[in-house]
């Protein structure tokens, strides 16, 4: 009897909302296997937490980062991943969603070669979303998912062939899913999502000649990385599935990451797919860890900071390089820009922003991008047959003219942009009209025509942060202080309740964003991720 078989299951905690169909997911078989995941993996998960805060410790006291002298033998060593399965192969363009069931159809029929099955910052993780994603993935491999408006049209799926590869998304190391406990603990959310995916459809992936691919994310070094493997070969293990079923693509989101890019592709070379540039997560990443080391690392206002500006180029080219060099694919990262179907002037300046990122990253060397809508498919796709044609990917072209130094990777104030009243109110109405709509369940929210999820969040409330500890000066004279924020805030309250009316604002979860935004944004002590104290007020 395996490990995960033998030991007590995982327990659904008291007062966690029924989901319909949950027994389906949370089977004494798949609790028994969180339950020795969890018993496995949680201690050291706690220890690579606390080694994060030292991490942040470090940065504070030096201001700077640098690559690890004790992996260079890494870095200069001869090694590659291992190859990609034939369902990875070609991955000019993937689309990201949640997985609820508008989604899952819709993100399977777009024409994408992948989809992100989306657990982490497209979902907010009520219970519902939770266990009701997992059932809509099993529908779709059992091809038992449809979908039909509210106005009667209906959507299916089309056949196998023209699906999109699911590559599923859970959540990062940091959050807990306080309704699942094994031995009175909860089980970290990135072991319940990974786990009960991987229980109930590694055989059924394997009978469709495919196999669970996941992205990983907000990774902030290799051992964390290090641990992933092992969690895979764990699991692997427990379930009797070949070793090297699972592939991940790593998400190089944060600043720490970027400095380790190779370190993490080695530990999981038997499991690696490729890495991401995940651009909005690492602008959060970077303010999160320098902001408090002054004038050098204060970013202006978050859509002044494009792909081109030097130290996000030197982050990307790096990222091309060492994919290349080992073998892996590089992923280029999402334009937020969406299209509109009843605005042709929204539509087409989307259409034409989009068209140029895709473009600059399939001339960059990427083997494929993220879109977050249907509409762009098609776009993206154009922009990486124009470069691959029939190739499947350009892993030929090692760039090896590219050396990026760790200056390079830091230098933020080589940026002319300066913060501005107009990116400070920005900030403000994104926090919390995006923070009202994750109190709601909704991970991934169309505002003011750019797609948001909970890494633009993190950028707005961190910006306002890191503003206020500077001192910043905006283009208008007015410094950067709470009280200011604080009026803003108040005035973006009031047009929300004047633009929606009475009854819709106290339908809705404003009052409560507005507040969770000014905490996360004005206490003195700076809370690693949103999310967390967001978590508390979810169902």
């Amino acid at each position: 009897m395996s490990e995960a078989a033998s030991s007590p299951p995982a327990v659904v905690a008291d007062g966690a909302p029924p989901v319909p169909r949950s027994r389906e997911v949370l089977t004494d078989e798949a609790l028994a296997f969180l339950a020795g995941l969890h018993r496995r993996f949680a201690p050291r998960r706690a220890e690579l937490l606390a080694r994060r805060k030292e991490r942040r410790a470090e940065i504070a006291r030096t201001g700077t980062l640098d690559f690890r002298p004790e992996t260079a033998d890494v870095r200069s060593g001869d090694w590659r991943v291992a190859p990609a399965p034939a369902a990875l192969e070609d991955r000019r363009v993937e689309i990201t969603g949640p997985t609820d069931r508008k989604m899952t159809v819709n993100a399977l029929n777009s024409g994408a070669r992948v989809w992100l099955a989306d657990f982490e910052d497209a979902s907010a993780p009520t219970w519902h979303n939770v266990v009701s994603g997992q059932i809509n993935l099993i529908d779709a491999y059992e091809r038992r998912i449809d979908f039909t408006t509210p106005e009667g049209k209906s959507y299916a799926l089309k056949d196998d062939a023209e699906l999109a590869t699911v590559v599923m998304r859970p959540r990062g190391w940091h959050l807990d899913e306080r309704h699942l406990t094994v031995d009175g603990e909860p089980v970290p959310g990135a072991l319940v999502d990974f786990g009960l995916y991987f229980f109930h459809n590694a055989r059924r992936l394997l009978a469709k000649d495919k196999g669970p691919y996941f992205y990983l994310p907000k990774t902030e070094s290799y051992l964390e990385a290090r641990l992933w493997n092992d969690v895979f070969v764990f699991a692997q293990d427990q379930l009797g599935i070949p070793q090297g079923t699972i592939r991940a693509t790593v998400l190089i989101e944060t600043i720490t990451a970027a400095f380790e890019m190779e370190e993490i592709l080695y530990e999981l070379r038997d499991h690696a797919a490729g890495l991401n540039a995940g651009r909005w997560d690492y602008l959060f990443s970077i303010v999160k860890n320098f902001r408090d080391a002054g004038e050098k690392f204060v970013l202006p206002d978050r859509n002044a900071v494009t792909m081109t500006a030097p130290f996000m180029r030197a982050y990307t080219e790096l990222l091309v390089r060492t994919c290349h060099k080992r073998g892996a694919h590089a992923i280029g990262g999402m334009a937020a820009f969406i299209p509109s179907r009843r605005d042709p002037e929204v539509n087409a300046k989307a259409l034409e922003k989009v068209r140029a990122d895709k473009e600059r990253e399939a001339g960059d060397g990427f083997d494929g991008s993220w879109v977050a809508h249907p509409d762009l498919v098609p776009v993206a796709r154009a922009a990486f047959d124009a470069v691959l044609g029939e190739r499947p990917h350009q892993k030929d072209r090692l760039r090896e003219e590219v050396d990026v130094t760790a200056d390079q990777l830091l230098a933020v104030d080589s940026l002319e942009a300066k913060p501005t009243f107009e990116g400070l109110r920005n900030a403000v109405q994104v926090g919390i009209r995006y923070i009202e709509a994750w109190l709601r369940g909704l991970g991934a929210v169309a505002i003011f025509n750019l797609m948001e999820d909970a890494a633009t969040a993190e950028i707005s409330r961190s910006q306002i942060w890191q503003w206020i500890d500077a001192g910043v000066v905006l283009d208008n004279g007015e410094k950067v202080t709470a009280e200011l924020v604080r009026e803003v805030a108040a005035a973006e309250l009031a047009a929300i309740r004047a633009e929606s009316g009475e009854q819709a604002f106290a339908a809705g979860s404003w009052q409560r964003a507005h507040d969770l935004l000014l905490q996360v944004s004005l206490d003195e002590t700076y809370v690693d991720f949103l999310t967390l104290p967001a978590y508390e007020l979810l169902d």
